[in-house]
């Protein structure tokens, strides 16, 4: 695969290049007396660009082949007059009423058969000709319209694919699903070899007979080779569709860059956002926090993540909150400080343009409790003050030259992968507590704990270039993979690998003659068995010491042997009868001219941070000395000349932390600067920015 070569949305006329700053705006849920107090209010925040329409359909075209463009133009009008881009939506979204009214066959279908009535958003399949037709007649109608209005700089393409109909298990999913199978393999036999088949009599005779992974009964078992496929076809069936909707688009507007909102997180795993990342012209980004001490670090795992998607181009940040979202449980609020600490973040990873949902916050409908750059008290808020000081802050950064940079290449790259957290997802695995997504983030944390910032790299991404690489329970290790683990570490890499990574092929299927099958020759051990651990039977082993002050818990390695090429750097603390007293714990082996370090248990955030030292010092990778290590998170932008070069200092903790000051401070946001010692007390949820 190539990606699409990269397309940035350019200023309008007679404008430099600035960091894109605003966010959804939704005029048509206000009367029009308000849409200029709107606009006033964001010339005072400094925002320029907004994306408007995407929940739209039902005002643009009322009734079945009738459009209304009116109310929008004049809303583009007064938003470009005053130097506000947009990013204009298809609008396709979610159907209108009259619509399902007419083709309830739209409608997706869930695993039991029931049908997803309309009253929400994105009750539509991806598989449906009908509905096709419908969105691309709008596209069209779109682009035809706004082709050559100077105000939109940029196509935003439905939203949020699959954020609600992920799963559609219709019959139109199911033809769409026979058709995947059929160009993916070729032939059933192929499809019965990769889906194991054997088992259980599932032996089917012809595509026909493929069928989506619909109820079967509480507490039975799906073919996980065939689910696994299914989550990759649903993926594929949204992608195809966005594509269809991006392509309309641009055959009219070819000058026109296009993108799509993904989802990225720690945990938001839903579509194969690497792959999606092909097609974009750029990448783009919807990110909510994650309540509680785990909410800076996910949030920079995250925008890493999207660097990586991005493979270092600039990206989007479309969506993020002011403060409390609408959709939990319990909608806690921002820190003070956490709205303009959040976005520099982002920026400091590579975004150049922060973006929240929405502009004005809604005073009716489902996301009415939803913060906002203008709050329900109206612009005499904290929030719409720490809107501005922000707006403040991204205008002078790109003065000062931020717009040139890219974010600067660490020295260790964590991997992930989509496929293996969907096979860990199987409810047939040697335990329910593990899936993929959590070890990135735990490895990150603890890298960041012990001085070092670490890229987080799609397994399809340029990895192998990295000076250290994590493979952290990647489940899935196809050959070209392991191939690349080989090479990697036989021409003098770094390599960390975890428990449950190697386990099985693309295809799902095991490596045989014990774990991990693939690379068991790279990392020097061979695993027999698994002793997984929890505490739900009395008695049952619930963690394992190890010896060198780190705890495991979930899951543990029976490492049964060690090569004469690898030793032994901590092993189990544990009573006898557990046959782990003494066992391998972590190891670190010689494979060409690479070393290799095993960790055979699922240490946390707070086991991996305690063995790191001396895994770094075992593998010679240097890490920070500077005396608050671990308490401030560094990330640099850095031009290919480094005249521009740009240190972004994060306080990770709620205690003060004094950083040393090199360069020139160009933001300080709960931070002060002493010139005359060139330090600085950056407070919890503080920033300082500086230019080397």
């Amino acid at each position: 695969m190539e990606h699409r070569p990269f397309k940035w949305p350019q200023p309008l006329a007679g404008n430099k290049p600035r960091i894109w700053y605003g966010g959804d705006y939704n005029p048509d849920q206000w009367p029009e007396e308000v849409w200029d107090e709107d606009v006033e209010l964001m010339k005072q925040a400094g925002v320029n660009l907004v994306s408007v329409a995407i929940f739209s359909w039902a005002k643009l075209e009322p009734e079945e082949g009738v459009y209304d463009f009116d109310w929008l133009d004049r809303v583009i009008d007064k938003l470009g007059k005053a130097g506000i881009a947009v990013d204009l939506a298809s609008g396709t979204a979610s159907p209108p009423m009259w619509m399902t009214q007419a083709h309830p066959e739209i409608l997706w279908v869930d695993y039991r058969g029931d049908v997803c009535q309309p009253g929400a958003r994105q009750h539509w399949r991806a598989t449906s000709p009908v509905f096709l037709d419908y969105a691309l007649k709008l596209c069209r109608k779109m682009a035809e319209h706004y082709k050559d209005n100077p105000y939109v700089v940029s196509w935003h393409v439905s939203n949020e694919y699959g954020c609600h109909n992920r799963f559609d298990y219709s019959e139109d999913a199911e033809r769409a699903f026979q058709q995947w199978c059929e160009r993916k393999y070729g032939t059933i036999d192929a499809v019965n070899d990769a889906w194991g088949t054997a088992f259980w009599a599932q032996r089917m005779n012809d595509f026909s007979e493929i069928i989506p992974p619909r109820f079967i009964g509480d507490g039975n078992f799906m073919n996980p080779g065939k689910l696994l496929d299914w989550k990759r076809f649903s993926s594929d069936a949204l992608l195809d569709f966005y594509k269809a909707e991006r392509d309309a688009l641009l055959e009219i507007t070819p000058g026109k860059p296009q993108t799509t909102n993904f989802m990225v997180s720690a945990g938001g795993t839903g579509l194969d956002y690497d792959k999606w990342g092909y097609d974009v012209d750029f990448v783009s980004n919807d990110h909510y926090f994650t309540p509680g001490e785990a909410h800076f670090d996910e949030l920079a795992y995250s925008a890493s993540l999207c660097d990586g998607i991005a493979r270092k181009n600039p990206w989007f940040l479309m969506e993020h909150s002011t403060s409390a979202v609408n959709w939990r449980p319990i909608n806690y609020r921002v820190e003070p400080g956490e709205l303009v600490r959040d976005s520099l973040a982002h920026l400091a990873m590579g975004s150049d343009a922060i973006c929240y949902f929405q502009w004005r916050q809604s005073k009716a409908g489902a996301e009415k409790w939803h913060s906002s750059m203008v709050p329900h008290a109206g612009p005499d808020s904290q929030i719409f003050r720490d809107v501005c000081e922000l707006g403040a802050d991204l205008n002078k950064l790109a003065d000062e030259g931020l717009l040139e940079t890219k974010l600067v290449k660490s020295k260790v790259a964590v991997v992930f992968d989509y496929e293996s957290q969907w096979a860990t997802e199987h409810t047939a695995t040697p335990t329910q507590e593990v899936r993929h997504w959590t070890e990135p983030l735990a490895w990150f944390r603890a890298l960041a704990d012990n001085g070092l910032t670490a890229d987080v790299v799609p397994v399809r991404g340029p990895w192998d270039q990295y000076e250290a690489v994590v493979l952290p329970s990647l489940a899935i290790l196809s050959e070209e993979t392991s191939r690349r683990v080989r090479e990697y570490v036989a021409n003098g890499g770094k390599l960390f690998v975890t428990y449950y990574t190697g386990l099985v092929d693309e295809k799902d299927h095991v490596w045989l003659g014990g774990y991990p099958g693939s690379i068991r020759d790279v990392v020097g051990v061979r695993v027999e068995e698994f002793a997984p651990m929890g505490d739900g039977f009395p008695g049952a082993m619930d963690h394992l010491d190890l010896t060198n002050g780190a705890v495991a818990h979930d899951f543990a390695d029976v490492i049964t042997s060690v090569a004469d090429t690898a030793h032994v750097v901590a092993s189990f603390k544990a009573d006898k009868w557990t046959g782990l007293n003494g066992a391998p714990a972590i190891t670190v082996n010689d494979f060409g001219d690479g070393k290799a370090a095993y960790v055979g248990a699922r240490l946390g955030r707070e086991g991996l941070a305690k063995s790191l030292p001396a895994l770094l010092e075992e593998l010679g990778i240097e890490t920070s000395a500077e005396d608050d290590r671990g308490e401030v998170l560094r990330v640099e932008r850095a031009d290919a000349t480094d005249e521009n070069h740009f240190v972004f200092l994060f306080n990770r903790t709620h205690d003060v932390a004094v950083v040393d000051v090199e360069g020139e401070p160009l933001v300080a946001s709960l931070a002060q600067v002493n010139e005359s010692e060139h330090t600085a007390a950056i407070q919890p949820n503080g920033v300082l920015v500086v230019k080397l």
